[in-house]
């Protein structure tokens, strides 16, 4: 049966229509108030705070990184100032895909797929936010170009302008001195973020290292109004950087110059002091090295080249090469035997080519193996008597040897101001006893008295031994830098002067090296012929090899490598010491006939005029009456 057609009902249909009205207004209304309740809440209560972080998005405080301080010889020769140079930096916050971004920069400077990777690397490196990293340094004008025509490209990307550390006398200082490098991760957490925000470099090794703090400077700022995109539209503050502190150290590019001459190209060491002040006037490590190849970053091949070479151009002889000093030694000895009272200048010892101890049956050799006879202090000086210092050596005993020793700074750093020195090694009963579980034996301490066995030294601490011994026991630590900003370096942990019960002993003790010089039988006579001044030497050889017993020393049947050391020190002139000289030459075999006349051209360099005659300062001339004495 068919359903009834039912009749529309427009009053319910209109009064859902009306409900329908109501509730969208009611929500549009509600909507409309939620707008407002937030535009009120960002734009008033919030509002110091929006404003402040639009500031920010507007203003920026960029550093500036300060000048850092130059460094000169004692002359007024630069060693190390600084050159502009532009780099090109990419700050990453806004680079966006900073990794497309280089990827655009190899393109457009047509660079390497390896030169890729070293960017991506300085850009992972730690670094501060919105800091710009230096990804590309030295730039030519052509890359300047390209970069300023791809601009649009390179979000994040600018040239910059900024000084680079220089070296303009290259390898000549490179030990001394040092160099600059860029700032690893290691050194970012330990330096103060505010003062190095905007510095990229710093001091690695030497001076530069040692004295960072003074050469830095302290950072500026500035505050700069940016656009959208990061770029400065103009400057609204600025405050000066103080630049860093000029140095100038006390060495002299005349007398280093001289004493790699000197050296000829050997492997070897030369150290030159003032005993007056402990200026180091000469600081000489052969091989050598160019320390701009690091400041902007050395390349791989360049860099294992230098770390491969079988000649250590990197290894600083000077401060950390460790070497048995030898009979360079003695004269320290010497006065320790003095002092302590086990011998007098007068007593005597008889060498039959050997020394022996009580109920041993070793032989401890002479290098003169038919013997010197009966040898007094200053005989054995003189003809560095290996016998007469066993037998000194076994009266002090090991104990009050090893004391002796450090006092005259072996076994310890001697410097004011050279970062990478070694203490060397001073051995004892107790450090034996410790590192080997030994107990000390008798025949240990011979060897020691001639300078071999366990002890080892650095050219710059036999330099201050021998300067201890020409300035009478007066302690100057060897210094580089002569002043900081015309102040001159403080100690303030100074070594005690060694005070003898007879202070003639030092007087004795520089006779007998004068006479290693001057005497008729002096081991180092010949390097003295012709000098207008008195010399106090001492040479010294260090074994590289051991020999056995009752074996002599054969260079035809030892590598060139493995021959010994030859080793020097003096100073002059004698009754009033202006430089004291310390000369190492690896593998020279004769400190006598090697070392010693370079130790004579590097006095001489100091000592004489153009015209070589000797300064006016330093007229003291050879008197016939003491060549007469020596002969």
């Amino acid at each position: 049966m068919p359903q009834p057609i039912r009749i529309k009902d427009h009053e319910k249909d209109a009064r859902l229509v009306r409900g329908r009205v109501v509730f969208g207004a009611i929500a549009v209304v509600a909507l409309i108030g939620v707008l407002i309740a937030r535009l009120y809440f960002l734009q008033v209560i919030q509002y110091e705070y929006h404003s402040t972080l639009s500031e920010n998005n507007r203003v920026h405080v960029q550093p500036i990184p300060p000048t850092r301080g130059l460094i000169f010889d004692r002359n007024g020769v630069v060693i190390a100032d600084n050159r502009p140079s532009f780099s090109l930096s990419m700050t990453r916050e806004r680079s966006g895909d900073w990794q497309q971004v280089l990827d655009v920069i190899v393109e457009v400077l047509e660079m390497t797929p390896e030169d890729r990777v070293i960017f991506e690397k300085r850009m992972r490196q730690g670094r501060r936010p919105f800091e710009p990293v230096p990804i590309l340094f030295e730039l030519t004008e052509e890359q300047i170009a390209r970069i300023a025509v791809n601009q649009f490209r390179l979000p994040g990307v600018e040239v910059v302008a900024q000084l680079v550390r220089h070296y303009p006398q290259g390898a000549h200082f490179a030990h001394s001195v040092g160099y600059m490098g860029r700032i690893n991760e290691k050194e970012l957490k330990t330096l103060d973020p505010v003062n190095y925000s905007g510095t990229h470099h710093i001091g690695k090794t030497g001076i530069e290292r040692f004295y960072e703090p003074e050469l830095h400077g302290q950072v500026g700022y500035e505050e700069v109004e940016t656009n959208a995109r990061g770029r400065v539209l103009r400057v609204l503050k600025r405050t000066d950087p103080i630049p860093g502190k000029d140095i100038v150290l006390s060495l002299d590019i005349k007398l280093q110059e001289a004493a790699e001459a000197a050296l000829g190209g050997r492997r070897g060491a030369v150290v030159a002091l003032d005993p007056k002040t402990g200026e180091v006037l000469a600081m000489v490590s052969q091989p050598s090295f160019d320390p701009n190849l690091f400041v902007t970053g050395i390349s791989f091949k360049a860099y294992s080249e230098l770390r491969d070479s079988i000649d250590r151009p990197l290894f600083n002889r000077v401060l950390r090469g460790l070497y048995p000093p030898g009979s360079t030694i003695k004269p320290a000895v010497a006065i320790a035997g003095l002092d302590a009272g086990v011998v007098t200048a007068s007593s005597r010892v008889f060498d039959p080519g050997y020394y022996m101890l009580p109920n041993y049956d070793h032989k401890y050799r002479n290098w003169n193996r038919t013997g010197d006879g009966f040898v007094d202090l200053d005989t054995a000086i003189m003809r560095s008597n290996d016998t007469y210092f066993y037998d000194l050596a076994h009266k002090l005993g090991i104990d009050r040897l090893s004391a002796y020793m450090t006092k005259f700074g072996i076994g310890q750093k001697v410097s004011l101001d050279m970062f990478e020195e070694s203490p060397g090694l001073m051995p004892t009963r107790e450090w034996k006893r410790a590192t080997r579980r030994q107990a000390w034996f008798p025949g240990e301490t011979l060897i020691l008295g001639i300078g071999q066995g366990y002890m080892q030294s650095t050219p710059l601490q036999l330099a201050q031994a021998t300067a201890l011994v020409a300035n009478k026991g007066i302690w100057n630590r060897p210094h580089l830098a002569k002043t900081i900003e015309g102040e001159k370096p403080v100690d303030h942990n100074p070594m005690p002067d060694i005070i003898l019960r007879d202070p003639a002993d030092w007087t004795r003790v520089n006779h007998g090296m004068q006479q290693v010089m001057h005497g008729a039988r002096g081991t180092a006579r010949k390097a003295s012929i012709g000098a207008q001044y008195r010399i106090a030497g001492k040479s010294g050889t260090a074994q590289v090899v051991a020999i056995k017993q009752g074996e002599k020393y054969d260079r035809s049947k030892v590598q060139e490598r493995h021959r010994d050391h030859a080793l020097f020190v003096g100073f002059a002139p004698a009754d009033d010491p202006k430089i004291v000289v310390s000369v190492m030459v690896e593998n020279g075999e004769s400190g006598s006939g090697v070392a010693a006349p370079v130790v004579r051209q590097i006095m001489d360099a100091w000592l004489l005029d153009q015209d070589g005659h000797l300064k006016a300062e330093y007229a003291n001339p050879i008197s016939a009456e003491a060549t007469a004495r020596d002969e």
